[in-house]
């Protein structure tokens, strides 16, 4: 019998596309353990044959090939399920912020198209007040208080059969679309490709391979949103080893500590902040951590004085500090164990496939050692802004990603990020970088954790404000935070404002919303 080379089977075969690379998984090991959650445990062939049930029931209900689906969930396998569902389709993941209010949940709805929501029982309320704006969206709930205006997710599942969809999906052809932390204006959706999202996770692979000796057999545990591309990517990297992907619902220290006892964890991704939170809540010498191999610092810049404290915590542990943005899929830089010793404060080196420059305002390359924005090409750049041509055009100018990010280079390839480019605060004529102020606020015993940004000033045009949450039974004077800052800093960046805080306002994805600091503080004239 000829070969068929239109058939879905023969298309999907060979791209790089994230549907089929489960479907490979299951086909080489089928009994290997594939998802684990809340005392549910499911192989790579029940995994793969629930997401194909999946995508037929989404084909009944009429979406096809370029179709948008949302998820609006806490971390659980159904998440993950859902990932992978629309993509055998050709369908378009919208994965949501389950903080978002109202309003913002409706607006990328709406921008980004959405034919379908898949949403856990606990945002029926919120999805009550906006369906009737979104009459066209079909609803489709998880757990056990279904509303009625929606389907039961289990019952809407078992109503597709197991067999593949039968569509054939090319490697450039959208998979999800990522709404930026929308931390200035309104969220972007960044569009990332089967390719960009595969893409990443052979580069991460290889780079990992360079320092641990194997991929497999690893059990990854997954504690940040899944709904963020750091998490996300880590969830399709570990699909693609053939790992265990063991879910947590949400952030409790000690249900981390126990998880990695219990179910033998070998892979852990915390963001920075997360790590501190952990340090400081649990006693880590009273689990056994032997199975723990690897320990992911991602999301955010990782502070000096949080990266020792793991250092110290898990000291028989790899520890990969990564860098990078929605916008590429993300990784763009590893600081590899090795390193990290001689190397402090760096973000790494550039991941293999991923190229790197540095520039001025004009894109002109800036020397060794001086600060520029850091610029990337490669196959993991997102593929567009979904639905603003502009903004696509002048992120992705001259053929690079621009990503707002300040960084410089060593002798050596190494990249320090210096700080976001819109946070940069100019005090009579100086460019001072919150996340230097910020490192060393770290440093202090007595910080839990902190944020700078520029306030307005007659005198100076802005001025450095330290916001400070202080740890717990721990107390701390304005003048003790100044002086402080003057020991280990230049006079001219040390703050000049503090305030003490229980809390900083943060998004979904763990990254402290300045804008919402400076709501309250006052903006300084550059944001005017």
């Amino acid at each position: 019998m000829p070969l068929d080379y239109a058939s879905s089977d023969y298309v999907n075969q060979r791209q790089l596309v994230i549907g089929e690379m489960l479907s490979r998984r299951a086909r080489i090991h089928p009994d290997r353990e594939a998802l684990v959650f809340q005392g549910r445990r499911y192989s790579y062939r029940d995994f793969d044959s629930r997401t194909n049930k999946l995508a037929n029931a989404l084909l009944k209900r009429g979406i096809v090939k370029g179709s948008k689906v949302a998820q609006l969930l806490f971390n659980c396998s159904e998440l993950v399920e859902a990932y992978f569902a629309v993509c055998k389709l050709g369908a378009v993941n919208v994965p949501l912020n389950f903080r978002l209010k109202g309003a913002e949940i409706l607006y990328q709805l709406e921008n980004s198209e959405t034919d379908l929501l898949i949403f856990g029982e606990e945002f029926a309320q919120v999805v009550e007040e906006i369906r009737g704006d979104i009459p066209q969206v079909k609803l489709v709930c998880v757990g056990e208080n279904v509303p009625q205006y929606a389907e039961a997710y289990e019952d809407f599942l078992q109503s597709g059969e197991d067999k593949p969809p039968g569509i054939a999906v090319y490697d450039d052809d959208p998979g999800f679309i990522m709404y930026t932390s929308g931390t200035t204006g309104k969220p972007k959706g960044a569009v990332l490709t089967h390719k960009n999202q595969m893409m990443n996770a052979i580069n991460c692979t290889i780079e990992l391979l360079t320092v641990v000796k194997e991929v497999e057999d690893q059990r990854v545990q997954f504690v940040g949103p899944l709904f963020h591309e750091a998490a996300l990517a880590l969830a399709l990297v570990s699909v693609f080893w053939g790992a265990t992907l063991c879910i947590l619902k949400f952030f409790e220290p000690e249900k981390i500590m126990q998880q990695i006892q219990e179910e033998k964890i070998t892979v852990t991704f915390l963001p920075p902040v997360m790590s501190t939170f952990l340090l400081n809540a649990v006693d880590v010498s009273k689990y056994d951590l032997s199975s723990l191999r690897i320990y992911i610092s991602g999301a955010a810049i990782l502070p000096t004085e949080t990266r020792r404290q793991i250092e110290s915590a898990f000291p028989n542990v790899n520890l990969f500090d990564v860098f990078g943005q929605t916008e590429m899929s993300p990784v763009t830089t590893i600081l590899k164990p090795e390193d990290s010793k001689r190397k402090i404060a760096s973000v790494g080196k550039a991941v293999i496939n991923v190229e790197i420059r540095v520039v001025d305002d004009q894109d002109n390359d800036v020397p060794v050692g001086e600060v520029g924005e850091i610029v990337y090409r490669g196959p993991t750049v997102m593929k567009e802004y979904y639905r603003n041509p502009e903004a696509t055009e002048e992120t992705l100018r001259g053929g690079w990603f621009h990503s707002g990010d300040l960084v410089r280079q060593d002798e050596e390839g190494f990249y320090y990020v210096v700080d976001r480019k819109k946070d940069m605060i100019i005090s009579g004529g100086e460019n001072i970088y919150p996340a230097e102020i910020e490192d060393v606020l770290y440093q202090n015993p007595k910080i839990l954790e902190a944020a700078v940004i520029g306030v307005y000033d007659e005198v100076w045009g802005e001025s450095v404000m330290a916001v400070v949450v202080p740890k717990p039974g721990e107390k701390l004077t304005k003048q003790e935070v100044i002086d402080w800052c003057a020991e280990r800093l230049a006079s001219y960046k040390k703050p000049k404002h503090v305030d003490f805080v229980e809390a900083l306002p943060r998004n979904a994805a763990m990254k402290v919303l300045k804008t919402e600091l400076r709501a309250t503080y006052g903006k300084s004239v550059r944001y005017d």
